[in-house]
């Protein structure tokens, strides 16, 4: 199957790290999440209901930053991935987060971690 919903680049501020103060300070993420799906129906009818609604994802990932802290990145992946596997229509699912700036000893870029499951 190589139909795929993507949503890239979802920017949150929360609390998640495994030192005590990324817990107390909000830091910026970002997540992407790549569905494979079935699109065929969807694409003959032009039905909401026929396809992944991507509103429906991102409120799952929504949910996921918002929640209490986790410590790890691959924690808060792993849980987006099984909330996202749980919705209709969805085979598949690869989700990246990212820590837009992780408490590095050397200045720049970010940490990104992705998890790949399928349902």
């Amino acid at each position: 199957m190589a139909d795929r919903v993507r949503l890239v680049g979802l920017r949150f501020q929360a609390c998640h790290g495994a030192l005590p103060h990324e817990r107390e300070v909000p830091q910026g993420f970002e997540v992407d999440v790549e569905m494979t799906c079935d699109l065929s129906r969807a694409g003959a009818s032009d039905r909401l209901e026929d396809t992944v609604n991507y509103g429906a994802v991102a409120e799952v990932v929504r949910q996921v930053m918002e929640a209490a802290p986790v410590a790890l990145l691959e924690r808060l992946a792993t849980l987006v991935a099984q909330n996202v596997l749980g919705l209709s229509g969805v085979l598949s699912v690869s989700v990246r987060v990212r820590k837009m700036a992780p408490p590095l000893a050397v200045g720049g870029g970010y940490a990104e971690v992705e998890v790949v499951r399928d349902g």
